[in-house]
């Protein structure tokens, strides 16, 4: 029980058998609303912000050190299997060594962002990736996991995930449709 000021709020607990006020008015303690589905994403928002690369340390750590990896498996996913996630990842590296890697990242941004519906936050899709294309990498890998794709297994088994749970249709909203 904790009193506020003249009033008592009394929490109910199971093996609690003191749960009676004393001499002053006891309130009852509001029950909180239950807590979205883990898999629910507020549509049209990012489900997670571009700096929240420590919500993945496993995915953080491979983009850090090789993000034409993370790059392969986010355009998988994206472009639904072709190219696979070596060639995409071998034209990430290639315009990397020449400084444009970012290019073409911030391509695959703009796709993601239209998959879902997703603002061009906290700026437009290839200033993100020039200035922290490991944090946007992070960011859209994350976004396509928090949206029921695992990039890791790449697109043909996330299909025949889809197909063991009744989907027929990749959980991928329209193009186009916006609020």
């Amino acid at each position: 029980m904790i009193w506020f000021g003249d009033v008592l709020v009394a929490a109910t607990y199971p093996n609690n058998s003191i749960n009676a006020p004393t001499s002053k008015s006891a309130v009852p303690v509001p029950v909180p609303a239950p807590a979205p589905a883990p898999n629910q994403v507020p549509e049209g928002q990012w489900s997670t912000g571009l700096w929240d690369c420590s919500e993945d340390p496993s995915n953080c750590f491979i983009t850090c050190f090789c993000p034409c990896i993370t790059l392969g498996r986010v355009a998988e996913i994206i472009d639904r299997g072709t190219p696979s996630c070596r060639v995409s990842g071998l034209i990430y590296y290639a315009l990397g060594s020449v400084g444009c890697g970012w290019l073409f990242a911030g391509t695959y941004r703009s796709k993601l962002r239209a998959m879902f519906s997703l603002p061009e936050a906290p700026c437009g899709d290839l200033l993100v990736h020039c200035c922290c294309c490991v944090c946007a990498l992070c960011q859209e890998y994350r976004e396509l996991k928090n949206r029921g794709a695992d990039p890791s297994i790449g697109w043909q088994a996330n299909v025949e995930k889809w197909d063991g749970v009744g989907l027929k249709v990749p959980p991928i909203a329209a193009p186009g449709m916006a609020r």
